[in-house]
């Protein structure tokens, strides 16, 4: 289900996945289809790490990454949720052929 809320939404970012649902900054992004997209493939990640553990390690790994890089941006787009998310993004139909665990294979340090 997707929400809208400009307040929900971090300054900087027009959505976010907060399992079961996807909260836009606008109502005009609701077109958005790759921005729709991705956010969805971050709602079957969650899904699959049984939502809690998802943010937990989402936590975690930003957290390495950040003092790995020290820049917010970089440690957020070398994630592996955030490189899943926007490598297949464009793909409308890769959550009908997305393996089950697929996440597991962004992992890298």
């Amino acid at each position: 289900m997707i929400l809208i809320s400009k307040y929900l939404v971090p300054q900087g970012y027009l959505g976010i996945a907060i399992f079961p649902f996807v909260f836009l900054k606008h109502k005009c992004l609701k077109n958005d289809v790759i921005l729709v997209n991705h956010e969805k493939i971050h709602l079957q990640q969650q899904l699959e790490l049984l939502i809690i553990p998802f943010y937990f390690w989402y936590a975690v790994e930003f957290l390495i990454r950040f003092l790995m890089y020290k820049n917010w941006n970089k440690a957020y787009t070398h994630m592996s949720f955030e490189r899943e998310a926007y490598i297949h993004e464009k793909d409308l139909n890769y959550l009908k052929s997305r393996p089950f665990w697929n996440v597991v294979n962004f992992i890298r340090v």
